[in-house]
């Protein structure tokens, strides 16, 4: 899958894994190196994450149920995130997404299959 910014015509992640099951949403990104260019992570109902025992910082996204951007922050490791009471889905980007305009608060994201 990879993941659109509807709102900017663009793809924010070329390769974008989605934690399904529970032991994926707990494990997230933990005991990764990093993020390659263009990797993303999506943890569906999801509200709050954190990068403790994380080696990396990461960009984290929260939507709502429309896929629009409530909130957009960084986390450096040993960090949580702040709870985001309207969020429903959260996505884990590399370090730099957010300050480079990739993503804004008020796009619309879109997962879509590629192939």
């Amino acid at each position: 899958m990879r993941l659109l910014n509807v709102t900017r015509g663009t793809v924010v992640a070329a390769s974008l894994s989605v934690a399904e099951s529970r032991r994926e949403r707990a494990r997230g990104l933990l005991g990764r190196s990093g993020l390659e260019p263009g990797e993303a992570l999506l943890i569906p109902r999801c509200r709050q994450v954190h990068a403790i025992g994380m080696r990396f910082a990461i960009d984290v996204v929260f939507l709502d149920g429309h896929g629009v951007v409530l909130r957009a922050c960084s986390l450096s490791p040993g960090r949580m995130s702040p709870i985001v009471i309207r969020g429903r889905d959260v996505v884990e980007l590399r370090a730099g997404v957010i300050s480079s305009g990739g993503v804004n608060v008020g796009d619309m994201l879109r997962p879509e299959p590629t192939g």
